[in-house]
């Protein structure tokens, strides 16, 4: 295996990829505006959004993995979404023709597929909703044009996570758990919409099996099965944490939709930022199950979603792990 440059690979995914490369004695460097704390030694500053960066740092004839991305739903200006993550793309594309790199793994979002119907596959309809989805799709656009120029001699492997958790991440399943765990959870809705998500450490895994990808054009949707609806999960997540059944006491949905309508009203004048917000409530009631051809590539994750869960807030909420690394996305 040629070396493997992991751009992003100081974040939460990137990090998990790493450690498993290590593991198995990969040679890698990582890549990224920040240092990696888990793997100093092999870090190389760089921003995607600079060519001039990014020609110092990646390694010639080198396996490229794409994680860098501007991710959060509130990010301004909202500029950084294109500079990052489609702009980011084309640098990487040329770095790739410069350096003669010919294999590109990168970590898009069904974010790509909007509000889509349940069970998209990966043959679904495009419809990001948010700015985060419509520059994913456009980086794939690039990445893809750069496949299309030697069809026959490079690869480029798309993986679609859903919605990603796991051990040292603070985004919205983090949230959950530790409103679930405070005891302050209120379902909003009838918690029978179900949801689609990925434990990180198999995405990362599944990351690593694609290295071994033939030429061409991969697409995946990353899904860890079954899923969960709202009332599986919750009570998976009391169940661990030794808590009896969740209170029958639900807020409807059209309450919740307008308090979170009312708290961006006062995010805005205030710059304060809440846990609850309209789109977050529209997320959390929404069905947002995807289908995945994984099965195709003979890939086992190593972890069932449920141990996933259970890890995690053994992790989170019944150990103490104070003073270690933190991630934040949503």
């Amino acid at each position: 295996m040629k070396q493997i440059s992991v751009i992003g690979g100081s974040g939460f995914i990137g990090t998990r990829l790493c450690k498993r490369l290590a593991k198995r004695g990969f040679s890698f460097q990582i890549v990224d505006k920040a240092k990696s704390l888990s793997f100093p030694d092999r870090s190389q500053l760089a921003d995607v959004r600079s060519i001039d960066d990014l020609r110092k740092s990646v390694s010639h004839d080198t396996v490229l993995v794409n994680l860098a991305a501007e991710h959060h739903d509130n990010v301004r200006p909202l500029r950084l979404y294109d500079e990052v993550n489609v702009g980011g793309a084309k640098n990487l594309c040329q770095i790739a023709r410069e350096k003669k790199i010919s294999k590109i793994l990168f970590t898009s979002s069904v974010a790509v597929y909007g509000f889509a119907p349940p069970d998209t596959d990966e043959t679904g309809a495009i419809n990001p909703f948010n700015e985060y989805g419509r520059t994913k799709w456009q980086a794939e656009e690039v990445l893809r044009a750069w496949q299309a120029e030697e069809p026959t001699q490079r690869s480029l492997v798309v993986v679609r996570p859903t919605v990603v958790f796991g051990e040292q991440n603070r985004g919205n399943v983090y949230n959950l758990l530790r409103q679930i765990a405070s005891g302050h959870f209120v379902m909003i809705g009838q918690g029978t919409n179900r949801k689609s998500m990925a434990y990180v450490e198999n995405v990362a895994a599944f990351l690593e099996h694609m290295l071994d990808a033939a030429p061409g054009l991969h697409i995946y949707n990353y899904i860890d099965k079954p899923d969960f609806n709202m009332n599986e999960l919750v009570s998976t997540v009391r169940e661990k944490m030794g808590k009896q059944p969740a209170s029958s006491f639900r807020l409807p949905y059209a309450l919740g939709f307008a308090m979170g309508t009312a708290l961006d009203g006062i995010a805005r004048l205030s710059g304060v930022t809440f846990p609850i917000s309209q789109i977050r409530v529209k997320k959390f009631c929404a069905t947002t199950q995807f289908a995945t051809s994984i099965g195709r590539t003979n890939f086992a994750p190593p972890v069932t979603l449920r141990e996933g869960l259970q890890r995690t807030v053994q992790y989170e909420f019944l150990e103490n792990h104070r003073g270690e690394q933190e991630f934040v996305s949503e």
